[in-house]
């Protein structure tokens, strides 16, 4: 791939979000961006290499309902179809588009912007990303491509999308897990948390598989990783560990994220005291752990 694409092809994220307003999903925010013009719905067409093709019907049902009442708020951002003259391409708002044509509309509003094919479909994949109703892998592999194909570090993506940077990192690292077990994540048969929990462990499939048939709980899940698949060390039901406060919890996922293995962070019962444990599985990730830590005694 050519450089220039690398980085962006040749626009900064912050550059396109600042094109492109994404954050509003329904087209009904209370400020918007003043269309440019109107232009007959008939001339707008969506973009081909959409990466998302399945639209919930109920949902646009519901836009529609809103827009014959209140009307698109927020315009559609479209640039010229390179493909066919005097024909626009929609570049963000397909689900308003969809939905004016349930209405039906005749016109909708628009904002004209000179977007490349690459910057086309990098917005598409960031608008499919700021959506609720992606799974975890889906939202996962949004975040990969656009780390790989287009070169914007999780701290660049953490700043455009709202996001935290160890929210990104932690659902990137499910990648790493075996097919079966994202397929698992993807059918909703394991939460995210669950997910998390297995990353570390030995043999991540097999611990799955009790959690899916016992239905354990998240922290269940986590004491069934830290025993190395042991059932009989997961807590009885009716029975509760020990909480960890929100401030530890955050404190080891920021850890996690930035080293890239499991951490554990346990206090003493009285005092300030405690125990800090990294958790790697090869000597290859203790080489790297070592290499991060020298990074940052030097730097």
């Amino acid at each position: 791939m050519a450089e220039r694409e690398k980085r962006g092809l040749g626009r900064g994220l912050s550059a396109l979000m600042a094109d492109v307003d994404l954050n509003d999903r329904d087209g009904a925010a209370a400020a918007s961006k003043p269309a440019d013009q109107r232009l007959p719905i008939e001339r707008v067409s969506p973009n081909p290499d959409q990466p998302r093709r399945d639209f919930d019907e109920t949902a646009l049902k519901e836009l529609s309902a809103s827009i014959a009442e209140k009307g698109i708020i927020q315009p559609l951002i479209v640039r010229a179809d390179p493909s066919d003259p005097g024909q626009y391409q929609i570049v963000a708002g397909e689900r308003r588009w969809r939905a004016a044509q349930m209405v039906p509309l005749h016109e909708v509003p628009v904002v004209i912007r000179e977007f490349t094919d690459g910057e086309v479909l990098e917005i598409a994949i960031i608008e499919n990303v700021q959506r609720a109703d992606l799974n975890p892998v889906e939202e996962a592999l949004g975040y990969r491509q656009l780390q790989e194909v287009y070169g914007h570090t999780q701290e660049q993506l953490s700043q455009a999308l709202g996001k935290s940077r160890s929210h990104i990192a932690n659902l990137m690292r499910l990648l790493n897990l075996p097919s079966e077990v994202l397929a698992w994540l993807r059918e909703d048969k394991l939460s995210a948390g669950h997910a998390r929990a297995l990353i570390t462990a030995d043999d991540p499939v097999a611990l799955a598989k009790i959690v899916i048939n016992k239905g354990l709980s998240v922290r269940e899940t986590e004491k069934l990783a830290k025993s190395g698949g042991v059932p009989s060390k997961v807590p009885a039901a009716g029975t509760t560990a020990p909480e960890k406060d929100a401030d530890t919890r955050a404190l080891e996922a920021d850890l996690q994220a930035a080293l890239g293995m499991r951490v554990t962070i346990d206090h003493a019962s009285n005092g300030e005291a405690g125990k800090l444990s990294v958790n790697y599985k090869s000597f290859e990730e203790l080489d790297e752990l070592c290499r991060k830590l020298s990074v940052t005694q030097t730097g």
